[in-house]
């Protein structure tokens, strides 16, 4: 489909951002909101009351819309596995169509972050990129050679909804949303570092509290993040050992912890399947996303690309 414009939409647990992009790639129009807590139609308003001006900004110029949410569509067309419960079991890209006139592509918003880094981003040169999202909820998506893995089930990178691997009794069991305990999702997501800290220590601290603490030297805090930081190697060296990519990419509010990208490369090698040979390096990187919280939205926008 040719456009001038690309408009692409990143909806959160928090926010919900928009951005318009020319047909060079450039950004021309961007707008963040907060996101509603309401239902599915406040929702829907939001979303297409951001689209709507996304095209006055491109002077009713053609556009492809692209939307990338949490969760993923089934067979018929309708929403699953969103940790923003309100779109499961709606068809978001068929409202989304009736409502603004054109066909709109829907995608994992992991999807998007691993589709915009891996073609311009922290992951331009590799072959396989793992682009994970650290924020309400943990989810990944997956490149190969600048293309998108997907799969019959809509499933590529649920890495979240999979238990703690070696988990150890540090690990609370707590009970996930998808109707399993002790998802990965529910000890690394920032409620679940916030939730793991007030049932530690005390107080009603997020996970941006903590880290900024825990960057002063706070003890409890300093605590906290080395458990947080523990679970987030094992369950990254669960992906190494199965997908083996060359660069790990993180985004999402947590990807902001500057000290997780020296702690949790020196921990992860403990679990990384090396065969006896202890001294053998993993060469897997991690690496912040090179666009930000912005990446996601950067990635729906090119939904219609190639």
């Amino acid at each position: 489909m040719d456009a001038a414009w690309s408009i692409g939409v990143d909806v959160g647990g928090s926010k919900i951002e928009a951005i318009a992009l020319d047909d060079a790639g450039q950004e021309r129009w961007r707008e963040r909101i907060a996101s509603p807590q309401g239902g599915y139609d406040e929702s829907l308003r939001a979303i297409t009351g951001l689209i709507a001006r996304a095209r006055r900004a491109a002077a009713d110029a053609p556009c492809t819309i692209g939307v990338g949410t949490p969760g993923s569509l089934t067979a018929r067309g309708v929403m699953k596995n969103s940790n923003s419960t309100q779109f499961n079991g709606r068809p978001l890209p068929r409202d989304l169509k009736a409502l603004l006139g054109q066909p709109v592509r829907v995608a994992n918003d992991a999807d998007c972050l691993a589709l915009s880094e891996a073609t311009d981003g922290a992951g331009a040169a590799a072959s396989v990129v793992f682009a994970a999202i650290l924020g309400t909820g943990v989810g990944a998506g997956i490149t190969v050679r600048g293309r998108l893995l997907s799969g019959p089930n809509g499933l590529t990178g649920e890495w979240g909804h999979n238990p703690m691997p070696w988990a150890d009794a540090d690990d609370p069991r707590w009970s996930c949303y998808c109707g399993q305990a002790a998802c990965i999702e529910t000890l690394v997501s920032g409620p679940g570092l916030a939730r793991d800290h007030a049932q530690r220590h005390g107080g009603a601290l997020d996970a941006r509290q903590i880290a900024a603490l825990a960057a002063s030297g706070d003890p409890s805090c300093s605590a906290t993040l080395a458990r947080w930081e523990s679970r987030l190697a094992r369950a990254l060296a669960h992906v190494i050992n199965l997908l083996d990519p060359d660069v790990i990419v993180l985004g999402g509010g947590l990807s902001r912890i500057e000290r997780l990208y020296a702690h949790v490369p020196a921990l992860w090698s403990r679990w990384v399947f090396a065969g006896g040979v202890r001294d053998e390096p993993v060469r897997t990187r991690i690496v912040p996303s090179a666009h930000g919280d912005s990446s996601g939205v950067r990635g729906a926008a090119w939904l219609w690309r190639g």
